[in-house]
Formats: C-alpha cells, structure tokens, sequence
C-alpha cells in the first residue's frame, strides 16, 4: 500500500475502502473527496492505468485483482489507457476546493489529465 496514513481505519477496511474509490475514480473519471483520500488514490489509479498500457493478459489479470468491477478494467484497457500511452505518468491531478461544511475538512477534486 501507498503512503503511510491510516486514514482512521483498520487495515483491511482501508483496503476496501481504497479498492472501491479507484475503481468508481477511473469509472467517472473524477471523484471529489478529502485531500488525504486523493493523495492516497492517486498511486494507485496511475498504477492501474499503467497495467493497462502493458495490455497483456497478466497486467489484466492483476487489475481485475484490485479493481471491484470488470466493466471499469475494461475501459481502463480499452479506453483509458491507449491515451496516455505517450505519457509517462503523471496521468492524474488533484484540485484543492475548499472545505466541507459539515466537519470542516479540506475537499480536492481528482481528475483524469
């Protein structure tokens, strides 16, 4: 696992929670959520996304361990991937805005490049 933050949960928790927020990143191409969850997404979406540069049947087979869906690791293979193939990372961005109003924590939008 990327990174060092505990994100408040226990570990497994935190893999499943990081798990499903990959997979409906790279489903919508953009997901608002905290500073902290971002910058713990993007390691992980990037290297889904260089999986599917790869585009052999390994590369495929380790996404569909991570990624929940197989529809999401089909675009990631068929749509997603081919666009950055000149691109050596670097495929995702994150955007402070501003703070929830709830609790006051810090929100960023991150978005597929």
């Amino acid at each position: 696992m990327p990174g060092t933050r505990k994100l408040g949960r226990t570990s497994d928790q935190r893999r499943a929670m990081l798990r499903q927020q990959v997979t409906d990143f790279l489903d919508n191409g953009k997901m608002e959520t905290t500073v902290t969850r971002a910058k713990e997404i993007k390691p992980l979406a990037e290297k889904m996304i260089t999986l599917g540069k790869k585009g052999d049947l390994a590369a495929y087979r380790q996404a569909m361990a991570f990624i929940t869906r197989e529809d999401v690791v089909k675009k990631i293979f068929k749509e997603i991937a081919p666009g950055y193939s000149e691109r050596n990372g670097g495929s995702t961005r994150i955007t402070r805005t501003g703070v929830r109003r709830g609790d006051a924590a810090e929100v960023a939008m991150i978005e597929l490049v």
